[in-house]
């Protein structure tokens, strides 16, 4: 006999909202999403995203789209399901999808990605070349 404890949808959309912290430039989408750290450096834009377990080779497409950097993929059950007794399983199996809204559009040479230890290090660079707030002096009518 197995047993399996899953949560709801809403519970889980709970504790994500709870326990996450929000990124002004990270839109979320529909569905599980991996856990993202998404920050400057200096002039480049680094997102990090958690995925272990995915072969990046086979299952992780990272573009481009205009002024969004969209990564998507799809982690693979790898189980068999011959297991005897209980099992608690709160990993999430399927596709996912994560975008990053960039400040400018980029050519895609700008982007590098690099995997090592179920981490995905995807790096924009230059994008935030110029955009650096300019004061603007204010008048008075007299």
């Amino acid at each position: 006999m197995t047993t399996t404890l899953t949560r709801t949808p809403f519970a889980d959309a709970w504790l994500r909202d709870l326990w996450t912290p929000r990124f002004a430039d990270v839109a979320r989408a529909e569905g599980p999403t991996p856990a993202a750290d998404v920050y400057r450096d200096g002039e480049d834009l680094v997102a990090r995203l958690d995925l272990p377990g995915v072969d990046p080779a086979d299952d992780v497409t990272v573009e481009v789209e205009g002024r969004k950097l969209v990564v998507r993929g799809e982690r693979k059950d790898q189980r068999s399901e011959e297991s005897e007794g209980r099992r608690i399983s709160e990993v999430r199996f399927g596709s996912f999808r994560r975008v990053v809204t960039l400040p400018r559009a980029v050519e895609p040479e700008a982007v590098r990605a690099a995997y090592d230890a179920g981490v995905l290090t995807v790096t924009v660079t230059g994008v935030f070349a110029g955009t650096a707030p300019q004061r603007i002096e204010v008048t008075t009518a007299a």
